[in-house]
């Protein structure tokens, strides 16, 4: 087998963060889950997971393509695939270009109705990396477009969207946007030299901090206003109290002035978040 052969894998894996698949396929999972009471057909489980891998793919591509030349000039992500080299911009628009053609794949293979919907998340991941050059909002696009996984398997399985679905995918949002808020402070310096907009740069270090915690109280609560429209039982109940516990102990490893803990709490705790959360929803199905 040639290095390239074993190469080329890893560096797309690690373009697009693979393992950071945790934060969203869970909580589609969720959806999925939560919409027929019960665990979906093994034919929907595997398209939704495939829709969700290119999905995935195609957005992470797309936002370090859009965003190599600043890549270039920040040194935390200098090193990336792109801008360091290890593949060029060629490379990662066919793969762009194969992991959309994996999530029209799996889409055409679940209920006829996403065979509409499929371009409202294309759409969000083209735009997401172009609004940090305009405006400090882009953190709540960035949610907005991950908080689409709940309610793209829901409406995938049934083809109906309640209520319910809409809560659930805000919950996700808001989630998503309020970590993001605590990634912002890593390039605060950067961000402002390249006259890039973020909650950081535009709120400060306290005002990103707030903002988190904000959002996170909306994330259970809106957990909790899923649960009461829901058919749930004690299982869904302890996992939104293990997620409120969890964003606790998230927020208590960082505080303005000492981000020395920031991976930590935003790679380790929210991966365990969303597991945990689907853990207890399967639990509750079944």
């Amino acid at each position: 087998m040639s290095v390239g052969a074993v190469t080329y894998p890893r560096r797309f894996a690690s373009l697009v963060k693979i393992e950071h698949t945790v934060f969203a396929l869970p909580f589609a999972y969720v959806g999925a889950f939560l919409a027929v009471d019960d665990v979906p057909s093994a034919h929907d489980l595997v398209w939704i997971t495939l829709a969700m891998v290119g999905a995935r793919s195609l957005a992470m591509g797309l936002n370090r393509l859009i965003d190599a030349s600043i890549d270039a000039r920040n040194p935390r992500t200098a090193g990336r695939e792109l801008p360091s080299g290890l593949l060029r911009p060629s490379q990662v628009l066919l793969f762009c270009l194969a992991a959309l053609a994996l999530f029209l794949a799996a889409v055409f293979q679940l209920d006829p109705i996403v065979r509409w919907l499929w371009p409202i998340p294309v759409v969000g991941f083209v735009v997401y990396p172009y609004l940090k050059r305009w405006t400090w909002l882009s953190h709540l696009w960035l949610g907005a477009v991950d908080g689409l996984a709940p309610i793209g398997a829901w409406v995938a399985i049934t083809g109906k969207l309640p209520w319910q679905a809409w809560v659930l995918g805000a919950a996700v949002a808001v989630w998503i946007a309020g970590f993001d808020f605590f990634y912002s402070l890593l390039d605060l310096e950067v961000d402002r030299r390249e006259r890039l907009h973020s909650v950081a740069t535009r709120f400060g270090e306290r005002g990103a901090f707030w903002g988190a915690r904000l959002l996170h109280l909306a994330t259970v609560a809106l957990l909790a206003a899923a649960g009461l429209g829901l058919s749930v039982g004690l299982f869904y109940w302890l996992g939104v109290g293990v997620v409120a516990a969890l964003l606790l102990y998230e927020h208590s490893l960082i505080r303005p002035g000492d981000l020395r803990r920031l991976d930590a709490a935003f790679f380790t705790v929210n991966g365990v978040i969303s597991v945990a959360f689907f853990v207890f929803v399967l639990a509750d199905v079944l």
